[in-house]
């Protein structure tokens, strides 16, 4: 979980994955010589802060998102959501700006937002939670386990994935931005239009801990129902634990894959947490353990 801990830590709010997005570059070229494959490396400034690694002769694309939810610094400290973060007053959050280091508490006033901090903060500094990584018996909590986890299951796939794509895109936490032209190169240059959503979802009375990761069959997206029974015919006999998911709320890279002007099939599989956009997500171990291994036997089989 060391590499869990440090993504955690990195500061990549929507519109400043670049950060991410530099750690990764350097884990995979120091870490890819140890892989099964060494992947071909799309990056530059046709991709911006995006990173696809194409292994072998790829079916299948695994989508994480690199950004997380956050605030920006308005006028006179006063801070607006970047997505849809928790938002209670004494979340302590960090950042940097022109003048150094900033941390400090939320405050409302007057049914707004503010930064408790002693200085005016420079306009459109973003902020993040403060992170309080811990592991307590079968749990992890920590704030932005969405989407680091789903960016750390796709670098687990990565150490033994012989054919496939993954991708990891932008902007999923603040409207989506980045799958359009994404989903768009994947599809004309490999033909594949396969998706599985490697994301986070929610504790719900349907979706508990320990008992698998959720296989979504819908959120506020409704993903091709033949899709979803030919993933499900491949790890119903894998004996894999996972739970399926219904939602009428919620989206992700999915999403735009499929508002996209491509035939793209997608499905969201990710473990489920509690405390949903807040410094303290916590997700189970197990649902971990579960959601690396279907990806493994999807990635193998689809």
């Amino acid at each position: 979980m060391k590499l869990l801990k440090k993504m955690c830590s990195i500061h990549s709010p929507s519109g400043e994955e670049y950060n991410l997005s530099q750690f990764l570059l350097n884990y995979i070229d120091e870490n890819k010589k140890t892989w099964k494959n060494i992947p071909k490396i799309y990056i530059g400034d046709a991709f911006q802060d995006n990173i696809i690694l194409v292994f072998g002769k790829p079916r299948t694309a695994i989508f994480a998102h690199l950004d997380s939810i956050g605030f920006t610094v308005k006028y006179n400290n006063e801070i607006i959501k970047i997505g849809g973060p928790v938002s209670n007053e004494g979340i302590i959050l960090v950042g940097e700006d022109s003048l150094g280091k900033i941390e400090g508490k939320i405050k409302r006033k007057d049914n707004k937002l503010f930064i408790d901090f002693n200085r005016y903060i420079d306009r459109g500094t973003s902020l993040t939670f403060k992170m309080n990584f811990r592991e307590k018996g079968n749990y992890i909590q920590s704030c932005y386990l969405d989407n680091r986890l789903g960016v750390w299951n796709a670098l687990e796939q990565a150490k033994t994935l012989e054919n496939g794509i993954i991708v990891f895109s932008s902007w999923e936490e603040h409207g989506g931005g980045s799958i359009g032209y994404l989903g768009k190169f994947i599809y004309e240059k490999y033909n594949v239009k396969q998706a599985l959503i490697s994301d986070i979802t929610w504790i719900t009375e349907g979706v508990n801990h320990g008992k698998g990761c959720a296989i979504s069959l819908r959120d506020s997206g409704i993903p091709r129902k033949s899709y979803i029974n030919k993933i499900l015919d491949i790890i119903i006999p894998s004996n894999i634990p996972f739970q399926l998911e219904v939602e009428d709320a919620g989206g992700s890279d999915g999403n735009s894959l499929q508002k996209s002007e491509y035939p793209w099939d997608w499905c969201f599989i990710g473990a489920a947490e509690d405390n949903v956009h807040s410094p303290d997500e916590k997700v189970h171990k197990e649902d971990i353990r579960s959601m690396v291994n279907i990806y493994k036997e999807l990635m193998e089989k689809l």
